[in-house]
């Protein structure tokens, strides 16, 4: 019978890109865990792959986005509680991450290729929701800080390994599990860690302390212990501050209010102060940029591989949406300005994802290679810098392709366009990233001759590319470079490092198409300037998730 309030009928509409396999689906992401080291984690990664595309997640990555956390200062009579209380589909989505070890991978079990397999987890978790990764990445970076002070780690690390995820406010040792957090910036300072003011006086031996200051941001405050800043007699130091202290009492934990941010609304942001808080020194006194360190490395290789992932959910849904949309009587898909812009943006999808998961295999080849762990050094930093700036741009097209449907709340693409910026900004902005390029190309050559390495091993393929490695090369052993020219550097190693992926592991029909619009004269400013010539339609098939 006709619906008697119809006024119309509802057609070409796209329908939701959900209930295929996103990792099986992706072909870059399949033949990258197969070429670096990650092959045995096949399937969790097909198992994952089902999960972050089905509609339940979808409906729980929406529901933790719009039922966003609540602060709770004071309990109903007045007394400081200092607690978040967040949806159940937030526990849910970050459960399932630390049952799939995101977390923990290559803590919890330490063999070849395990950074690479956790990679490809955390890459397939951002189809799904990108908040709950955020206290996910901390606790798998806090690991190699903690482990700077023995005890401590013997303490705190078989909880934190742990697939259980205990969202309970107790006391660490009545927990099947824990997470890990960090508070470092501070109103003054930013990204300049040395400006802090938060002051660490001794509260007996052992190594406590008691800290009084404030940060300006504290991700995930309900996590079960952070990594911190402070000041002692001797300099910025780092510490663990636990919300229990050992005695089974509430630490003093002051979140002053929950940040009202652009994106990333699942994953709560705080403001907190400490009041002679309890704390732990990590590492050496007066070492505290040094001592954290390696925390800074693994977050700032997640931040890489979320970028990554977060271009390859909007590809997706762009080219899921075009091939299912029609306008003036052809599909969208097979009109020819929009076809160019699909195969462009994902040929930049395909590299993000070459890189991101090279510099996860040097990471587990670092503790065996000196020649990997220089590579790491300097990659991890380059990564960051190109696929970070690279991320709103592309989504900003893909968001584009969508028309109005992109731009409403009700989709997926607006999400996605709010959580784009986040990780350029995370663990050091562009200029941090890019200086960090020069300060370990200045002090470390061995990270640089481990780059061009890489790089020269696509040498004599493409002349494009070589003539690429060729003008780096002179420059940076003429050292025609200062800090003004930090990203410009940072940009050319990044694209001569794609390139040489590319090249060596794609497909020659994406390979053309990224030495042609990355790498030589004529590239263009925006997506969608590609040169006639390149097979567009094979580049967009490759990628296009297919739905059964």
């Amino acid at each position: 019978m006709r619906d008697p309030g119809a006024t119309h009928e509802v057609f070409n509409q796209v329908p939701p890109l959900e209930g295929f396999n996103a990792f099986l689906h992706d072909a870059a992401l399949v033949e990258a865990m197969a070429r670096e080291g990650g092959a045995w984690g096949r399937e969790r990664h097909v198992s994952l792959g089902e999960w972050v595309a089905s509609g339940r997640t979808q409906e729980l990555a929406r529901l933790a986005n719009t039922c966003t956390p609540e602060l709770h200062t004071f309990d109903r009579v007045g007394n400081r509680i200092d607690e978040v209380t967040f949806h159940p589909s937030y526990h849910e989505l970050i459960g399932k991450a630390v049952a799939e070890e995101i977390h923990a991978l290559p803590f919890a079990e330490p063999k070849p290729g395990a950074q690479v397999v956790r990679a490809g987890l955390h890459f397939l978790f951002n189809f799904a929701e990108i908040g709950v990764l955020c206290p996910v990445t901390m606790t798998f970076a806090a690991v190699p800080t903690l482990r700077q002070q023995p005890d401590l780690a013997a303490e705190w690390e078989p909880k934190i390994v742990s697939d259980r995820y205990d969202p309970r406010f107790l006391p660490m040792p009545r927990k099947t599990g824990a997470t890990i957090g960090m508070a470092m910036t501070e109103k003054q300072g930013g990204s300049d860690v040395r400006a802090n003011t938060t002051r660490a006086v001794p509260a007996g031996g052992n190594g406590e302390y008691l800290l009084t200051g404030h940060k300006w941001f504290c991700s995930a405050p309900m996590c079960d212990g952070f990594l911190t800043l402070a000041n002692t007699e001797a300099g910025l130091t780092c510490f663990f501050v636990p919300r229990w202290t050992p005695d089974g009492e509430r630490n003093v934990f002051l979140i002053q209010r929950l940040k009202d941010k652009l994106g990333n609304k699942s994953n709560a942001s705080s403001e907190i102060e400490y009041r002679d808080t309890w704390a732990r020194i990590v590492g050496e006194e007066g070492r505290g940029v040094r001592t954290i360190i390696e925390m800074v490395h693994h977050t700032r290789l997640d931040t890489g591989i979320s970028a990554a992932g977060i271009m390859r959910a909007a590809v997706a849904r762009a080219i899921h949406h075009a091939s299912h949309r029609t306008a003036f009587q052809r599909k969208l898909v097979d009109q020819p300005a929009m076809r160019r812009v699909l195969a462009d943006i994902a040929v930049e999808s395909e590299a993000a994802t070459m890189l991101a998961m090279r510099v996860a295999r040097a990471f587990d080849e670092s503790a065996t290679s000196e020649s990997e762990q220089a590579f790491a050094r300097i990659a991890v930093a380059v990564a960051k810098f190109w696929l970070c700036k690279r991320t709103p741009a592309l989504v900003a097209e893909a968001l584009e392709l969508h028309g109005g449907n992109g731009y409403v709340e009700t989709g997926e693409m607006a999400r996605l366009y709010r959580e784009a910026p986040l990780n350029g900004i995370w663990e050091g902005s562009g200029n941090v990233m890019a200086l960090d390029v020069l300060r370990a190309i200045g002090r470390e050559p061995g990270a640089m001759e481990a780059l061009l390495a890489e790089m020269r091993l696509a040498a004599g393929v493409d002349r494009r590319f070589d003539a690429h490695l060729d003008r780096l090369g002179e420059r940076i052993a003429a050292k025609r470079f200062g800090e003004a020219d930090a990203r410009q550097i940072a940009m050319e190693l990044a694209l001569g490092l794609q390139g040489s992926l590319m090249l060596r592991h794609a497909p020659d029909y994406v390979a053309d198409a990224f030495c042609a619009t990355r790498l030589g004269e004529g590239i263009g400013l925006a997506f969608g300037l590609l040169p006639d010539g390149l097979d567009e339609a094979a580049i967009v098939d490759r990628t296009r998730p297919k739905l059964d």
